[in-house]
C-alpha cells in the first residue's frame, strides 16, 4: 500500500522555498526584480498578505532586498574564496604581499582595513589559554574591520604577545610590506604552524551593523593561532566572518 506524504509547510513557506530554488537556479539571476506581490498572488492562487509573508521569508534568508518605491531585488552577494593552506604561503608576505592583499588581488576584488583600536588589553580566555599566561595579563591587539570591494567582510582582533609587539610596526596602523606575518617572523623564530577553528552562529545586534548583514544572515566565528619553529603562541586572532561573503577552498596531500 503506498504511503501518503503530506506536505505540512505553510503556504508562505512553500511559495518561499519554491522561490529560493529559482533563485539558485538562477532563473532569478543576482540583481533581478522579483515578480510583485499581485503577480505572485496570481501565479500562486493565494492572497496578496501571504505573497507578502512568503517574501519576507526570503529577505530572513538574505537572499533579496527591497528597494524603496522600486520592488523586491536578489540581492547581489560577493563571495571571494578563501584558500585555507594556499593563503598563508611564506611566498607571499616575505616577499612583502599581506595575506588579505594578496589573496583579494588574485581574485580581481579590492581590500582595505579600517582600524578600529592599536594598543595594550587585558587578554580575554581564549587568548591567555593560547599564550600560556594569565586571564587579564597584558598584550597588545589590532582591532580591525576588513572591507573587500567596499562590503564588511570581517571583524579582525589579532593579539600578540608585548615582547614580540612593543619596538615594532605591529603597534602601527601600516604593519609594513608582507603584513603582521612578516614582522612575527622578524621579531622572534621563524613561523611553522597555523591552527584554524571555525563556528557558525546568529549574529549580534552590533555585529549585524558593523557587517551590514541582511536580516537572517549568519556569521563565522574564527578563531586562529600562529606558532613558531619553538610551538609558541605568537598570534590569536578572533575574527567574525560575514558567511555570506566567504567560500572555503582546500586542497591539500592526504595525510598518511
Amino acid at each position: 500500500m503506498a504511503s501518503q506524504i503530506t506536505d505540512e509547510r505553510s503556504i508562505q513557506t512553500r511559495i518561499a522555498d519554491d522561490m529560493r530554488a529559482r533563485i539558485e537556479s538562477g532563473e532569478y539571476a543576482e540583481g533581478d526584480q522579483l515578480p510583485t506581490y499581485e503577480q505572485l498572488r496570481q501565479t500562486y492562487l493565494c492572497s496578496v498578505g501571504v505573497a507578502r509573508k512568503a517574501v519576507d521569508l526570503l529577505r530572513q534568508q538574505g537572499l533579496v532586498i527591497s528597494k524603496q518605491g522600486k520592488g523586491v531585488y536578489v540581492r547581489t552577494r560577493l563571495r571571494p574564496k578563501r584558500h585555507g593552506i594556499e593563503r598563508y604561503a611564506r611566498s607571499r608576505w616575505r616577499q612583502g604581499t599581506a595575506i588579505h592583499d594578496a589573496e583579494a588581488g588574485s581574485q580581481g576584488l579590492s581590500v582595505k582595513q579600517l582600524y578600529r583600536e592599536l594598543g595594550e588589553v587585558p587578554a580575554p580566555p581564549a587568548v591567555a589559554e593560547a599564550f600560556g599566561i594569565g586571564a587579564g595579563t597584558a598584550v597588545w591587539v589590532r582591532r580591525r574591520t576588513t572591507i573587500v570591494d567596499g562590503r564588511p567582510h570581517q571583524l579582525a582582533d589579532s593579539y600578540y604577545p608585548l615582547d614580540l609587539a612593543i619596538g615594532t610596526l605591529l603597534t602601527e596602523e601600516n604593519s609594513g610590506p608582507g603584513g603582521g606575518f612578516a614582522r612575527l617572523d622578524e621579531a622572534g623564530d621563524p613561523l611553522a604552524e597555523i591552527s584554524e577553528d571555525w563556528a557558525a552562529r546568529m549574529p549580534s545586534s552590533p555585529e549585524t551593523v558593523a557587517l551590514q548583514l541582511p536580516g537572517g544572515t549568519p556569521v563565522f566565528d574564527l578563531t586562529r593561532i600562529v606558532y613558531d619553529t619553538q610551538g609558541r603562541a605568537v598570534e590569536v586572532m578572533l575574527a567574525v566572518i560575514a558567511a555570506d561573503t566567504v567560500r572555503m577552498s582546500y586542497r591539500f596531500a592526504i595525510p598518511d
